[in-house]
């Protein structure tokens, strides 16, 4: 299959939340992940529902992949995690680096209990209530040792222990960072977790409470660059990160559902669902806000909640931004370097190949 040669991102899943959206355009957007290629290179951010399909259907496979980042340890983001490492060792070639899985560590604490409890609730898993992604992975893949073990011991496969590689990623000690107390320092400038001969990746706090470490990645090629909000309120970190981008793809949310969905529950739980996604989310206003600020080329909408919302309504905003403003299906390839006969400038969207 033909690929463009020029760095781009395919829009693999581009709805947001730990549900499948039903009602009307529900199952048009899976759940949400990127992948940066880069000379055919692929580096996966996020892990949401159906991302290995998502993967197979853009004519990749995780043998393609060189690194996965997870922008922080939601289940949206990381549900699939275990399906691209299980399904994913048919595809591996031998002799092939194992696969880095790069994101949040161990938080470190508990988050504060909502001010809406009447009784605090009790945590899951109090021994290790926590864990990063190092930790995650591990015991994921533990917990599919029957199947691997029979893989492993009867038709010679490798184990996932071997071909893939997570860790954490090591917040700068001067930061100040305490994932209650100051979770998006703002001392902090963007520092790097990860280089190769085709990329360099850094990363920021970013505003996403009450989960911590939050990040946003940004991809340095020698073609262009983009940025990768992950999920956030607005955030000076993130301005900063992505200053100067070519693209900026930023999670939006409808408000309006927000507020049709528990703004007529008269319950606890409904309130403190609704003081989540205010001091957690973004609106596409706010993303545009950012974008201006931070300068970028291209802004992309992505992490669309709810994933049914018609497109329309993402894209009625688009007018107030000065760049090109995008709200791409699933499956579309987003151009942000300028090199190679087949790129075009950042923000046009075409669609990838298999579709």
């Amino acid at each position: 299959m033909n690929h463009p040669t020029a760095p781009h991102v395919v829009t693999l899943g581009t709805a947001g939340g730990p549900r499948w959206w039903t009602g009307e355009n529900a199952g048009r957007r899976a759940g949400i992940s990127t992948a940066v290629v880069v000379d055919g290179a692929v580096y996966l951010v996020d892990a949401g529902t159906g991302v290995g399909n998502q993967l197979m259907k853009a004519g990749y496979s995780v043998g393609d992949v060189r690194s996965i980042f997870l922008t922080h340890l939601h289940s949206d983001h990381t549900i699939d995690l275990a399906s691209l490492a299980v399904f994913g060792l048919f595809t591996l070639r031998a002799g092939q680096d194992p696969v880095r899985i790069i994101g949040p560590g161990d938080r470190g604490a508990l988050p504060p209990v909502s001010p809406r409890a009447v009784t605090p609730p009790t945590p899951l898993n109090p021994a290790s209530p926590t864990p990063g992604t190092a930790e995650m992975f591990e015991r994921l893949m533990h917990a599919h040792a029957t199947d691997l073990n029979d893989r492993i011991i009867d038709a010679l496969r490798p184990s996932p222990a071997d071909r893939f590689a997570a860790s954490d990623i090591e917040i700068p000690a001067a930061s100040g960072y305490h994932p209650n107390e100051n979770p998006t320092p703002a001392s902090l400038e963007p520092f790097e977790v990860y280089r190769d001969e085709r990329v360099t990746v850094t990363a920021t706090l970013v505003e996403h409470p009450p989960i911590a470490p939050a990040f946003a990645f940004r991809f340095d090629t020698a073609g262009g660059s983009v940025t990768i909000s992950g999920d956030t309120a607005p955030c000076d970190n993130l301005v900063r990160l992505a200053t100067g981008t070519d693209l900026l793809l930023h999670e939006a949310i409808d408000f309006d559902w927000v507020e049709r969905s528990y703004g007529g529950q008269d319950t606890e739980e409904a309130r403190a669902s609704m003081d989540h996604h205010r001091r957690s989310h973004t609106s596409p206003a706010q993303a545009i806000r950012i974008a201006e600020r931070a300068g970028a080329s291209a802004l992309a909408l992505h992490h669309l909640v709810p994933g049914t919302t018609p497109v329309d309504v993402w894209r009625s905003h688009g007018a107030s931004f000065s760049g090109d403003f995008l709200v791409p299906d699933d499956l579309d390839i987003i151009h942000f370097g300028g090199a190679g006969d087949d790129a075009g400038a950042a923000g046009t969207t075409e669609m990838a190949a298999t579709r």
